[in-house]
């Protein structure tokens, strides 16, 4: 319980509101468990009960709303509470596909374009009477179209407009594919947060014969976009780096991509070495298992891979034939999309929760609070490898 925290001697911006779209439910839970169990026991311990801080503890703080469509497939959006003078959240998961609705007697599944509308509903619902809108948006949306190449749409430049445009004062994001995407709404707050303290407590509860040195460990980024993510996480650990370039044949386009035509590996000699290879999602898992293997031609030990969002867009069925053929030892992504039963089923799979985190976000900024060492968790990074060594 952060009861230790500088913010919590401050009155909250407002009184806090969260609203977890459909494709967030399960998530938005669990941040609203943590919310309520810390400010419950806070009332009591640290603040006083005024009128300044009336509300400040409440059985739930997810407020309920829906986004119900008409048999064409339009929809609107309905908040079923006063929202006026909150201080409001709205988490959305533009990636969850397991959704559908119905247009003419059709099921369609929800695409990330239908989230995006729907978070835009649901804004437009609040009718600008909450004092201060945030989105928390883990995967950002678009965020693959971040640049221009010829005649080419500049997407997420224009969403992160949109919603700006709707009144949000913030938004969150988690390692976002290229960060340099703010410079569309450089009047407002945009943060893009890593889960670098999440993937080392999960690396080392499921693998507590783990030695972070650079004799035995090493971090590998799968491509050269993916160097500064990884050289991070090896800082982080104290270990060495190195680095995949993707060659690509550029003048072909399979799937909305150039294919790859070979790996090249830059870096020190990993024989012998666990390997962690980091990246911020997985989409097909060509480049992953790709480079897995590469790296066990070159007799590295044991392969860890780490990504944000675990898409895996074309199935599990080739990380299966990885881990049967001894390619990989486990595959670490985090909660923030939605997550298949058949994955959790996997015996290579770990999953690192995010909710914790975001609850700490949120609590933070509601009361106007630093979030820096949220944004960068080196000084809890390095007590975890502390309590490692000592177990």
């Amino acid at each position: 319980m952060p009861l230790q925290e500088d913010y919590v001697a401050t009155v909250p911006v407002g009184k806090l509101g969260i609203i977890a779209l459909e494709s967030c439910r399960e998530l938005g839970q669990k941040i609203n468990n943590y919310l309520v169990e810390w400010r419950t026991a806070r009332i009591h311990e640290v603040h006083t009960p005024t009128v300044l801080f009336d509300g400040y503890q409440r059985e739930s703080y997810l407020v309920d709303s829906k986004c119900p469509r008409f048999g064409s497939g339009e929809a609107k959006g309905i908040i079923k509470q006063s929202v006026r003078g909150d201080d409001l959240y709205i988490l959305v998961d533009v990636c969850n596909y397991n959704l559908t609705y119905t247009v003419r007697g059709e099921i369609s599944h929800m695409s990330p374009d239908d989230h995006f509308q729907d978070l835009k509903r649901v804004i437009a619902a609040a009718g600008g009477k909450a004092h201060r809108i945030t989105v928390i948006m883990p995967y950002l949306y678009e965020s693959r179209q971040d640049k221009r190449s010829s005649r080419e749409s500049l997407d997420c430049a224009v969403a992160l407009q949109e919603l700006v445009n709707l009144g949000v004062e913030s938004i969150i994001t988690f390692d976002a594919h290229n960060p340099s995407v703010q410079n569309a709404i450089p009047l407002k707050t945009f943060e893009t947060v890593p889960p670098t303290y999440q993937f080392v407590k999960a690396l080392l509860r499921t693998t507590p014969d783990l030695i972070a040195d650079p004799a035995h460990l090493m971090v590998i980024s799968p491509d050269e976009g993916g160097m500064g993510r990884a050289v991070y996480f090896a800082n982080s650990l104290g270990v060495d780096v190195g680095m995949f370039y993707k060659r690509r044949d550029y003048s072909t386009i399979v799937d909305g991509r150039n294919p790859i035509v070979a790996h090249e590996f830059l870096g020190a000699d990993v024989e012998g070495k666990d390997v962690v290879i980091i990246d911020d999602m997985i989409s097909s898992g060509d480049s992953m298992i790709h480079t897995a293997r590469e790296l066990k031609e070159r007799k590295a030990n044991r392969i860890f891979i780490c990504a944000t969002f675990g898409l895996f867009t074309n199935g599990l069925a080739k990380f299966d034939e990885a881990y049967e053929a001894g390619w990989i030892t486990k595959v670490i992504t985090t909660n923030l999309i939605y997550q298949p039963d058949e994955l959790f089923a996997r015996p290579y799979y770990e999953n690192a929760d995010m909710s914790k985190y975001i609850a700490l976000l949120i609590d933070a900024l509601n009361h106007d609070g630093s979030i820096s060492e949220y944004l960068n968790p080196s000084a809890r990074i390095q007590q975890l490898l502390k309590k490692h060594e000592k177990r």
